[in-house]
């Protein structure tokens, strides 16, 4: 595509989600996820020039031409492989944008699961080949915690915790956010002040211990926040992933053997589910420790322990455990602004009430002024979503060399 193209020619914007189980391709209008967080049109509803209005259910307008497949980029020495996901991606691409009737591409933001420690070939061969094919310059490189982020709350202050196979939580405070501190335990909303006298940054820490934002006093009893990422945990099955699925799973699972040794702790309703699943328990070891997908054998596991919750207490009380992991994760993370919100996505969270109803309880008892809602969308919304805002000159969410950066 050219750069010269008449005034009134629709601007689309490009989204790309690369996962571990896949690669997936958006086309929309710029315009139209600015109604979700992004750079919004002036005529949206509660939205202007200045302000755009808070992200919604999408309208009828916004209709994204997507594309998927199931065989996720490959990782080389050099990280995930440009050429591989530039083989798929661009084909793709053209077919949506010729279907989309675009004329101008505004921006494009690639989301990719470890963007941070494999990204180096996608920020060496990304941009040009992107401007080449396209004629875009302004591309976003995001890991998929970003994304995730911008998928679930557009770029409004708060925490999103994405669970699945592993299990990250992720908060941010958007650049030149204005807001009034929330209150947290000892600390004074109106003032932002602690009561030992140290200026609590958005995050709650205070004094010199802050080490993401730092908040700054301005007219009457709001702060302005300067932008910056918190993230917790996402450290892989053996370090971490706490209350994720294959945390669940391998719980469950060792309540099972331990059912089968006769240990205490044990779970016979989880020993019958394993061996419905796996096999003879005694096999299980042979079936588990070759395998070189174990993180997600384990959390295939995981929703065969919310089945058996509601039956036995073993099960409902690893998800119990896994629920204060979960709100410890938000917790940490989530920037202390009235304004600020937890969002809760991936799948993971598709157990429903057995994981969901200690999660809320958790997190109401940690973070009492903070609101719990549903994620407006996922990570190939989000990468939508920062694709708009770029294009609009209006994206807030932090810059990071690791986890958003702008070419």
């Amino acid at each position: 595509m050219g750069d010269t193209v008449p005034d009134d020619a629709v601007t689309h914007v490009l989204g790309i989600d690369s996962g571990g189980s896949g690669v997936r391709v958006a086309v929309a209008r710029a315009d139209a996820p600015g109604v979700r967080g992004a750079g919004a049109r002036a005529d949206a509803p509660g939205g202007s020039a200045e302000q755009p209005p808070a992200w919604s259910s999408p309208p009828a307008w916004f209709s994204p031409l997507t594309w998927s497949s199931s065989t996720p980029a490959a990782v080389g020495d050099r990280g995930i492989d440009a050429e591989s996901l530039l083989a798929r991606v661009l084909p793709a691409a053209r077919e949506l944008l010729r279907e989309a009737g675009a004329r101008r591409l505004g921006a494009v933001c690639v989301g990719a699961a470890g963007m941070a420690t494999l990204g180096d070939d996608l920020r060496a061969r990304l941009p040009d080949a992107l401007a080449d094919v396209f004629g875009v310059r302004r591309l976003a490189l995001a890991a998929d915690a970003v994304t995730a982020y911008a998928g679930a709350l557009g770029q409004r202050p708060g925490a999103v915790v994405a669970a699945g196979t592993g299990l990250i939580a992720l908060g941010a405070v958007p650049e030149g956010f204005v807001g009034g501190l929330g209150g947290t335990d000892g600390e004074s909303a109106a003032d932002g002040v602690s009561r030992t006298g140290g200026l609590r940054d958005a995050y709650g820490v205070s004094g010199t211990d802050a080490t993401a934002t730092d908040a700054t006093a301005t007219d009457g009893d709001t702060r302005r926040a300067t932008g910056g990422w918190r993230r917790a945990d996402g450290w892989g099955h053996l370090l971490g992933d706490c209350g994720g699925g294959a945390w669940i799973g391998r719980a469950g699972l060792e309540a099972a053997m331990r059912a089968y040794d006769g240990r205490e702790g044990g779970s016979k309703p989880l020993l019958a589910r394993l061996e419905a699943v796996f096999g003879p328990a005694t096999g299980l070891p042979g079936r588990l420790y070759p395998r070189p997908d174990r993180p997600a054998v384990l959390a295939s596991f995981a929703p065969e322990v919310g089945r058996c919750a509601g039956e036995d207490p073993v099960a409902e009380a690893i998800l119990r455990a896994a629920a204060r992991h979960i709100a410890e994760a938000a917790e940490a993370v989530c920037p202390r602004l009235e304004s600020s919100e937890v969002a809760l996505t991936g799948g993971l969270f598709r157990m429903g009430a057995p994981l969901l109803t200690p999660v809320r309880e958790e997190l109401a008892a940690r973070l009492p002024r903070v609101r719990v809602t549903e994620a407006a969308g996922d990570p190939l919304d989000g990468a939508l979503c920062v694709a708009a805002a770029l294009a609009a000159d209006r994206l807030r969410l932090p810059r990071d060399p690791a986890l958003l950066s702008i070419v």
